[in-house]
C-alpha cells in the first residue's frame, strides 16, 4: 500500500528546499574558490563562501588575505613595547635642493638599518611635509642609487621626491648596499617579512621627524622596492600612496608560473618547501596584495616589455582590483600606467607616479621633476 505523504511535512520540505537552493545561489558553494581573482567573495564562519556587498565584508575578506600572506611569509611580530629607534646621524651631504643624510635606526629586533634621509631645503617656516619611503631594486648599491648615487638615472627617485618638497628615507634591503645579513640565522621566516618589519620602522623614524606630516606619508619602489612598497602597505594603514613599479603580476604569469625566483632566503622560501613551487597551492596571490592596499591611493608602472612582471597579468588582474576600489568609493586612488619600454622606471613614467603623489597628498612641487 503506498505511503500517503503528510501535506504539512511536504510543504516544510519544500520550504527547505527553496531556503537551500536560496542560500546556495546567495552564498555560493561552501568550498573555498581557489582562483584568487575572486575578490569580492569572503569565507563565512561557518565555512561558506558568502559575496563581498559591503566595507565590512571586504574587512572580513582583508584580514583573510593579511593570514594567507603570513602563511607563507611567516607571522609578522607584535610590534607593541618597540624599544626607542636609537637614530644616530652620521655624514651631511649637499644636494642640489636638499641635504642627504647618512643614518641608521634600530629595527627592533635587534639589528640596525642603515639608510639615507633626504631633507628639501626651502621648506617653508613651520609647515610639515609630506614624506615617502624609497625602496631600492635589487641591486648592490642599495640605498645609493634611488638616492642619485650611481647606478640608473631612471631609479633615482629618492632624489627626485626630495628636489619636489618630499621628506626622503631610503634604507638598504638586509644583504644590500651597507647592510651585511645573513637571512639563515635570521629568526624570520623570510626575507619578506623581515623587509616588511624594517620598513615599519621607517614609517616610525618619517612619523617621529619634525618637519614631517604624519598623516601624510607614502612609499614608492621599482622590482625588488616595488613588491616591498606593495608588502608594506598591506600591513601598514599609516602609509598612504604606494607606488610599485615593475613590482608584480600574479604568480601564475611570472615567468608562466614557475616561481623559483620568489624562493631564495632575502624572499619566500616556503614557497618552495610547504607550498612546492605550485602556483595553485599558494594561499594568496598578487590580485589579493593589490587589492589589500584600497581605499588608499595605488599608482602601478606595468610597461609592456617587462620580461621579469608579465603585464598580460597585471592586465588581467587590473579589472578584478578596480572591483574593490569601486565597493570602497576610491575609484580614482587607483591607476595603472602600461608604459613603453621593459623593466624600468622611464621618466613619463615618473612624472606620472609623481602627478599622483602630489595629487594625493595636495602638495605643490618645489621643482618639477624628471
Amino acid at each position: 500500500m503506498p505511503i500517503r505523504p503528510n501535506a504539512g511535512c511536504v510543504v516544510l520540505l519544500w520550504c527547505l528546499l527553496l531556503a537551500g537552493l536560496t542560500a546556495f545561489a546567495d552564498d555560493g558553494p561552501a568550498v573555498r574558490p581557489t582562483d584568487h581573482s575572486q575578490l569580492l567573495w569572503y569565507t563565512a564562519a561557518d565555512g561558506f563562501q558568502r559575496p563581498v556587498r559591503t566595507p565590512a565584508d571586504w574587512a572580513v575578506r582583508r584580514r583573510q588575505t593579511l593570514q594567507a600572506v603570513q602563511a607563507v611569509m611567516g607571522e609578522l611580530p607584535d610590534r607593541s613595547n618597540l624599544p626607542p629607534l636609537d637614530v644616530k646621524i652620521g655624514a651631511a651631504t649637499e644636494g642640489d635642493g636638499y641635504v642627504r643624510l647618512a643614518v641608521s635606526y634600530a629595527s627592533g629586533d635587534g639589528d640596525r638599518v642603515p639608510a639615507y634621509l633626504l631633507l628639501p631645503k626651502h621648506r617653508p617656516a613651520g609647515e610639515r611635509l609630506p614624506a615617502m619611503l624609497a625602496l631600492h631594486q635589487t641591486t648592490p648599491l642599495g640605498k645609493k642609487e634611488v638616492a642619485g648615487e650611481g647606478g640608473s638615472a631612471n631609479l633615482a627617485y629618492a632624489k627626485e621626491l626630495a628636489q619636489r618638497g618630499y621628506v626622503v628615507l631610503a634604507p638598504d634591503y638586509p644583504s644590500f648596499g651597507d647592510y651585511p645579513y645573513d637571512f639563515r640565522q635570521s629568526k624570520y621566516a623570510s626575507g619578506s617579512i623581515k623587509g616588511i618589519w624594517n620598513h615599519l620602522r621607517g614609517v616610525d623614524l618619517l612619523q617621529a621627524r619634525p618637519e614631517v606630516d604624519p598623516e601624510r606619508i607614502g612609499v614608492i619602489g621599482h622590482s625588488l622596492g616595488g613588491h616591498n612598497a606593495m608588502f608594506l602597505g598591506v600591513f601598514d594603514p599609516r602609509v598612504k600612496v604606494i607606488v610599485a613599479s615593475c613590482g608584480w603580476t600574479p604568480f601564475h604569469d611570472y615567468y608562466g608560473g614557475k616561481l623559483a625566483g620568489w624562493t631564495s632566503d632575502r624572499y619566500m622560501p616556503r614557497i618552495r618547501d610547504v607550498y612546492g613551487l605550485d602556483p595553485d597551492r599558494l594561499p594568496f596571490d598578487f590580485y589579493e596584495v593589490a587589492a589589500a592596499l584600497a581605499p588608499r591611493a595605488f599608482f602601478s608602472n606595468s610597461p609592456v616589455g617587462d620580461h621579469n612582471f608579465d603585464v598580460r597579468g597585471v592586465k588581467k588582474a587590473e579589472p578584478k582590483i578596480r572591483e574593490v576600489y569601486a565597493l570602497l568609493g576610491a575609484a580614482d586612488r587607483f591607476q595603472v600606467r602600461y608604459s613603453s619600454g621593459s623593466h624600468d622606471f622611464s621618466p613619463a613614467a615618473r612624472r606620472a607616479a609623481y602627478a599622483f603623489i602630489d595629487r594625493i597628498f595636495q602638495h605643490t612641487p618645489l621643482r618639477n621633476t624628471p
